[in-house]
């Protein structure tokens, strides 16, 4: 089984034979929950693609511990990056399409505030929903022994996705009266792709006008239609395998 991964405010310093510690809510996880004791193995991480592999030298309270480090090593950007806009779905299904599509290897998630969303994010609703999000991406991040956790972006109105369409080089929105199969897409193999999820009712035609006017065009996924939790997974999916990311 690979080492568990924590989260380090800063691995400034860290090199072999170098010692590191953990402490905080990080510390008080591996100590109290996981139970770590000296000799096994961890990964620290700073989350931005940099971690530190190591063996536990000292466990102090409940929520202290050091670590002797090992190896040193980077996790390159990948490429092509893909970023998922998703669509607000109801209840905690958001937190779910996170959670796997962090699994899966998404590098960005962008909260949509689609017009046919029941959900809505207003005021301090919408802080504590986005503020489950990105602490689920870090938490997946983690279970899935990245070192590079996804960046999960402020929520973004139609325009603001249309922007962010414009500078990608491949933009689609899936679609289940999609022309194209993004099965047979034709993919860069480095730049930006970004992926449209709609809501469960549907993108909206001024929408669809609105994206297509920035180049994002309605690929069709599959014979099936899949919930805009689970939609955005099983094209990331796809795309990795595609791409040469899944190697």
């Amino acid at each position: 089984m690979s080492a568990p991964v924590f989260v380090a405010d800063t691995l400034e310093g860290a090199a072999v034979g170098a010692a590191l510690t953990l402490t905080g809510p990080e510390g008080r996880h591996a100590v109290a929950v996981r139970r770590l004791r000296v000799g096994e193995k961890v990964v620290l991480t700073d989350g931005a693609g940099r971690g530190a592999s190591g063996t536990v030298a000292a466990v102090e309270g409940k929520d202290r511990l050091t670590v002797e480090v090992d190896e040193v090593r980077g996790e390159p950007a990948p490429q092509p990056r893909i970023t998922v806009v998703q669509a607000l779905p109801k209840g905690d299904r958001g937190e779910l399409a996170v959670e796997t599509m962090t699994e899966t290897g998404v590098d960005a998630v962008v909260p949509w505030a689609a017009a046919r969303c029941v959900t809505q994010w207003r005021a301090e609703r919408g802080a504590k929903a986005l503020a489950k999000w990105r602490a689920t991406a870090r938490e997946a991040g983690k279970q899935s022994r990245r070192l590079r956790f996804p960046e999960v972006a402020d929520a973004m109105t139609t325009p603001q996705v249309a922007e962010v369409l414009s500078r990608a080089d491949f933009a689609a929105v899936l679609h289940e009266e999609g022309s194209q199969p993004l099965a047979t897409a034709e993919l860069p193999t480095r730049g930006e792709v970004v992926l449209v999820v709609g809501p469960e009712g549907g993108v909206s035609p001024e929408e669809l006008a609105a994206f297509a006017a920035v180049g994002a065009q309605p690929y069709r996924l599959g014979p099936s239609v899949l919930r805009t939790s689970t939609a955005g997974t099983a094209a990331l999916a796809l795309l990795l395998g595609r791409t040469g990311r899944w190697g």
